[in-house]
């Protein structure tokens, strides 16, 4: 009788293996762009409260992350910051194409230490390096970081790169950039408006034109070498009203949805 039990437990084990997803007892592995941090800590909160699931979250540079990527880290979701990035996975096929949304959109600001007196317009030919003095410009890489290429390419078009160019002090990514001027560090950095709205020791100086840059567009798409069902489910909550409301109050535009 002791034996057939434990028999019958056995096998109710087993069947409850089988019947339950592996995707359920691991949570989605996402590699999202630093500026997302603050919106995807609260969104995946809000998924794991509404759907019984959760994601961990990587956050870096969009460049870091795609390689890592094509170095063969696990990832299920990747979320980046420009679609440059998305189109070197997708150009290995380590991108699942047919998942490819185009999720948000942002802004490029300048920012000074919430303290500082600093005015300016920004505007072509506008004095950055004067308002720079002997300090430096915080940008996240600008070779390969997403809004480092986006805050080279304004000043480019601005007509004031070459008067900072040496003033800039580089940084991992556009947080990293963030915290010099939230410290004190340097007394002026770009970052996008809505690291600006995520740190209350920095205050926004000007905004940069639009047609100063490429669009600011964050795609997202599952990975093809993501082994989690769930990733899709966390794909689409990413469009859902929940979300929108936590993008938006971050100041994210939203690009997909409902």
């Amino acid at each position: 009788m002791l034996l057939m039990r434990r028999i019958l437990a056995a096998v109710s084990i087993a069947l409850c293996a089988l019947v339950m997803p592996a995707s359920a007892q691991e949570p989605v592995t996402v590699f999202a762009a630093a500026s997302l941090k603050n919106a995807l800590d609260a969104i995946n909160e809000s998924w794991s409260q509404e759907e019984g699931r959760t994601a961990t979250i990587s956050y870096a540079g969009s460049s870091a992350l795609a390689r890592q990527i094509e170095e063969g880290a696990p990832a299920d979701l990747f979320i980046s910051a420009d679609l440059d990035w998305m189109a070197y996975l997708s150009e290995r096929a380590l991108i699942d194409t047919q998942s490819e949304r185009r999720l948000l959109g942002n802004r490029i600001v300048l920012v000074a230490p919430a303290d500082a007196t600093t005015e300016l317009s920004i505007a072509p030919g506008f004095d950055l390096a004067g308002a720079l003095g002997d300090g430096r410009l915080a940008m996240a890489n600008v070779d390969a970081v997403p809004a480092g290429r986006y805050g080279k390419a304004a000043l480019e078009t601005l007509g004031v790169w070459d008067s900072v160019a040496d003033k800039v002090a580089q940084a991992e990514n556009v947080r990293a950039a963030l915290q010099l001027v939230a410290l004190g560090e340097a007394p002026l950095g770009i970052v996008y408006q809505t690291d600006a709205t995520a740190e209350p020791d920095v205050r926004v100086v000007g905004t940069f034109p639009e047609d100063s840059h490429d669009p600011i567009v964050y795609p997202a798409a599952l990975t093809t070498g993501g082994a989690n069902t769930d990733a899709a489910a966390f794909l689409d909550y990413l469009q859902g009203g929940a979300a929108r409301a936590i993008f938006e109050e971050q100041g994210f535009t939203v690009l997909a949805g409902d």
